[in-house]
């Protein structure tokens, strides 16, 4: 993952936020890799409901959807905080 460097003018809580925002984006990544080793696990288990699979794959999707908003999220704030 690229970082951007982040410019000394802005304040140091829109730095700050703009870390969190990334790291939270990071979380959400690892979450849907969680979500996917999960639904691989149950598609393996006789007795999981057929349905499972496909349910964890759409929530890993939405982790992954979530991670590029506030990754891009971090980019315009960023990109605001040294207006």
């Amino acid at each position: 993952m690229a970082t951007e460097s982040r410019p000394a003018t802005a304040a140091p809580e829109l730095l700050a936020y703009v870390d969190d925002l990334r790291v939270d984006a990071d979380r959400m990544d690892g979450y849907a890799q969680r979500l996917r080793g999960a639904a691989e696990t149950l598609g393996n288990c006789a007795g999981a409901p057929e349905w499972s699979g496909a349910s964890l794959e759409r929530q890993a999707t939405a982790c992954v959807t979530a991670a590029i908003q506030l990754r891009a999220a971090a980019t315009a704030l960023l990109a605001h905080a040294v207006e």
